[in-house]
């Protein structure tokens, strides 16, 4: 009898379900995008009912393209955006506020306050991350501090705090449940990764009510079951992972010193660590990767803000593109970027530079430069902030990788994997199944239900889809020297 495992890939700029069999083939995807809502510069939200209304429609689609019942699947398995932050009424299940998403930048002056009273350690000891807006625990701060009324309620335990996984398993199981996983959790700056709890002295810097917080699973358990009234069964939910996370699992990267590549929204490099945190001296996060039957993972990794979202603004701010796709024809319709170079600071820098004040800028623009040039230097852009914490990376391992596995939907533009494979110098492997965060979630919730008995079973379901070899040329070499030179104009 054949198994099938529900995998919800709720991500920055959309919802998407698909559906897995038991060899770990796509049986059915549906995706529906929603609203990106920008009230003012550097702030980003969403309407996290729009969320979970684009989400539920996707899982009925999914189920209805698959041609099987709800009863027929055997798990449910989330992967998310991470950081992006939404508080709602325990209650009614009302947002009290848009999610703030993990781009929006409104609490880095007061990132920089809390740095200034000195306690940037004490965070990268306990979290293993830096203080950056990036992150949720003072986004909820700041929903807390916009409405005294709501911090009163959040104190009162009246409201419910999550991450998008807990917001989707709250919806999912009727308001029964309030929980999260240890890598969603170990995303917020309040959860010790190393003792595994909420961390009361750093809900005390934050000032966030310790009864506003989700329940911490692991990340491959049964944490709960659908309303029955919802999809007309109640299918467990047992697989939760961040997005970036469940990447790393799904591309089996399970032992350490392997590493992943997404290219999304953003780009988000991961490097398995096994069961030891190490610490980065080259301004890396150090994070948990996931936990299975207690015992728990680490990794290191380096977050690239802007990657997806650059093509996404050249289709929809400059209107230089009909459809994301359509920039690799565009970018090939030139030799070289011809000096250009694009820094793509759109939402501030991340890894090494961690500059919240950081903004998008295009260098060396002649009379001569053509769309094409501005497109390639955009894909040349994601490649080099790719570049630069991979680098960094391997100074923390004290190894030079030879392989990128790479994944995520910019995955599929070739040229783009070319460009990375050149300026690596490395090669870049890209999986059968490139949509491996998803494939992730739902290898964790087939572990726990017993679709899967072993990682081993897993790892025969893995194949390689096509590798890129680096084929440098000299203008490799100058579009890296450009970089250098000029990222650093821009720095604050």
């Amino acid at each position: 009898m054949s198994q099938y495992i529900l995998s919800i890939d709720a991500g920055t700029t959309s919802s998407r379900a698909i559906i897995f069999d038991q060899y770990g083939a796509q049986i059915a995807l549906a995706q529906h995008e929603f609203t990106q809502i920008f009230p003012q510069k550097a702030w980003v939200e969403h309407d996290a009912l729009e969320i979970w209304e684009t989400q539920l429609k996707a899982i009925k689609e999914t189920i209805e393209k698959a041609g099987i019942r709800p009863e027929d699947i055997s798990a449910i398995g989330i992967t998310n955006q991470r950081e992006t932050t939404v508080i709602w009424d325990r209650k009614t299940g009302a947002p009290v506020y848009n999610a703030i998403v993990w781009q929006d930048r409104r609490t880095a002056d007061y990132c920089q306050e809390l740095s200034s009273a000195g306690h940037a350690q004490t965070f990268l000891d306990k979290t293993g991350l830096v203080i950056d807006a990036y992150f949720s625990g003072t986004k909820v701060k700041w929903i807390l501090d916009s409405d005294p009324e709501l911090r009163q309620r959040a104190e009162q335990g009246e409201l419910a705090f999550g991450t998008i996984d807990s917001w989707l398993i709250w919806q999912l199981t009727g308001g029964q449940t309030h929980v999260t996983d240890v890598t969603n959790a170990s995303r917020t700056l309040m959860y010790n990764i190393h003792e595994l709890c909420w961390d009361q002295e750093l809900l005390s810097i934050l000032e966030v009510p310790e009864a506003l917080l989700p329940e911490v699973k692991s990340s491959s358990e049964v944490v709960g079951h659908t309303d029955n009234a919802l999809l007309g069964a109640r299918i467990p939910i047992a697989g939760v992972a961040g997005d970036q996370q469940s990447a790393l699992f799904g591309q089996l990267c399970l032992e350490p010193g392997t590493v992943k590549n997404t290219y999304g929204t953003g780009c988000f490099c991961i490097m398995n660590t096994g069961d030891t945190p190490v610490v980065s001296k080259n301004k890396m996060l150090t994070t948990i990767a996931w936990q299975i039957g207690g015992k728990v993972t680490y990794a290191i990794e380096g977050s690239v803000f802007t990657a997806g979202s650059l093509v996404q603004w050249l289709r929809d701010q400059l209107h230089m593109i009909e459809k994301s796709a359509d920039i690799e024809a565009l970018a090939a319709s030139v030799e070289h970027s011809d000096g250009v170079t694009f820094i793509p600071a759109l939402s501030g820098l991340g890894a090494p530079y961690w500059d919240p004040y950081a903004t998008g800028t295009i260098f060396g623009i002649t009379r001569g430069t053509a769309q094409g040039h501005i497109a390639r230097a955009a894909l040349e852009a994601i490649a080099l902030r790719s570049r630069d914490i991979i680098l960094e990376m391997q100074k923390d391992a004290g190894v030079d990788f030879k392989t990128l596995k790479v994944d995520g939907g910019a995955s599929n533009n070739d040229l783009l994997m070319q460009i990375q494979a050149d300026l690596l110098s490395a090669q870049v492997i890209r999986p059968r199944e490139t949509e491996t965060t998803a494939l992730g979630a739902a290898f964790l919730a087939g572990l726990a239900v017993g679709v899967w008995t072993s990682l081993q079973a897993l790892e025969a379901m893995w194949h390689s889809d096509r590798v890129f070899t680096p084929t440098p040329n000299e203008s490799t070499q100058e579009v890296i020297n450009l970089w250098h030179e000029r990222i650093t104009r821009i720095l604050s």
